[in-house]
């Protein structure tokens, strides 16, 4: 029996940011069903596409690049299952590339996000300070909900710059990595950007030891 993994990256925009991991599951189900492609399925009652993420993304955020692994079970060609995705595919929903994955090894694992958002040319010598306090600082505890302890996100972020083009932030994501981009955007005095209007969006998938074939 064939199956063969492929690693798809697509962008997610639109109101389509406004749907959770769950809903865009059944999205892609329903894509793949249009697209008549043979899938690998799970075992059991109720089989299921082999359709895996790395990361899911969350609600409101708009991602440039997203990362999903697929099986199929018939051979085919990089280029030619993107064709078949983007034909079939929904607004909001963008199909960039394929490749074979390498049979035997892990599944995707993601090593770090590069996210970006516009920031008001008025709060940017602000955000400059604020910027420079938090990089110079050792750690920073954060408090959340249904956690006993406050976390530590400073050392997940790996890069932390205003330019012209806004503010972009690269974070780590690893098993134990925590740093979530609205904390970040609260510990700048940014909070309320998205309710201004301002869109924050994930740009760059970092993979772990990524390995496809030719």
């Amino acid at each position: 029996m064939i199956r063969q993994r492929m690693r798809i990256r697509f962008g997610k925009q639109d109101d389509l940011r406004w749907i959770g991991h769950r809903d865009l599951l059944r999205v892609l189900e329903r894509l793949l069903r249009r697209a008549r492609l043979k899938l690998s399925m799970t075992e059991g009652f109720h089989p299921k596409p082999r359709l895996s993420f790395p990361l899911a993304l969350a609600v409101g955020i708009s991602a440039d690049e997203e990362v999903m692994e697929l099986e199929l079970a018939e051979a085919m060609e990089p280029d030619q299952l993107l064709a078949v995705l983007n034909e079939h595919t929904v607004p909001g929903l963008t199909f960039h590339s394929v490749e074979k994955a390498v049979i035997g090894e892990k599944k995707a694992q993601v090593e770090s996000v590069v996210f970006e958002i516009p920031v008001p040319v008025a709060d940017q010598p602000r955000v400059r300070a604020a910027i420079a306090d938090f990089l110079a600082a050792e750690s920073h505890l954060v408090e959340r909900e249904k956690r006993a302890e406050p976390v530590d996100i400073r050392r997940d972020v790996m890069r932390l710059e205003l330019g012209d083009e806004g503010l972009e932030m690269q974070l780590r994501t690893a098993r134990d990595a925590s740093v979530r981009p609205r904390e970040v955007l609260a510990v700048l005095g940014l909070a309320e950007l998205e309710h201004d209007g301002y869109l924050l969006r994930r740009s760059t998938v970092n993979l772990t030891n990524e390995k496809v074939t030719p």
